[in-house]
């Protein structure tokens, strides 16, 4: 088996699938799922008492993860190039690394976030992060400007 041409969008793109179905199992897995994986008592709640709020922005965040992976495939040459991909990695990229930053910044998490759950959630998105800066730099002279 040949390895990936660009082992960083590679990573980026699979470490973002495994996070949207990280999210969709907390859909599937009910209040004890979005416990564990640290969405917060109040969510966790929400689910108990049937609100269907909390599903709805897990399965969007999922949405979005599942986007973002398609991205990085895509700038690997392994899916059809999507309009502006350029610009999309560029956003993906900032988000991720800014995200991570928020770790530090006080007044940014709710009491219901522990430390181990910031510290946790914001080393994964920092390597998501530096997975998307690192191969989309690689990437970037084979990336269209019209695309």
């Amino acid at each position: 088996m040949t390895p990936p041409a660009n082992p960083a969008l590679w990573l980026a793109g699979a470490g973002s699938i495994a996070a949207g179905v990280a999210h969709l199992a907390c859909i599937v897995g009910g209040p004890g799922w979005y416990r564990f994986f640290g969405a917060g008592e109040g969510m966790a709640r929400a689910v108990e008492q049937g609100r269907w709020q909390p599903h709805v922005m897990t399965a969007g965040i999922a949405i979005v993860l599942f986007g973002w992976a398609y991205f990085a495939f895509a700038a690997a040459g392994q899916a059809p190039r999507p309009p502006l991909l350029r610009i999309g990695l560029i956003a993906i990229t900032l988000v991720l690394l800014l995200r991570a930053a928020a770790a530090f910044v006080p007044g940014v998490w709710r009491a219901e976030h522990s430390p181990t759950f910031i510290t946790v959630s914001s080393l994964i998105v920092l390597v998501l992060g530096l997975a998307f800066l690192i191969g989309t730099i690689k990437a970037w002279p084979t990336l269209s400007m019209r695309t």
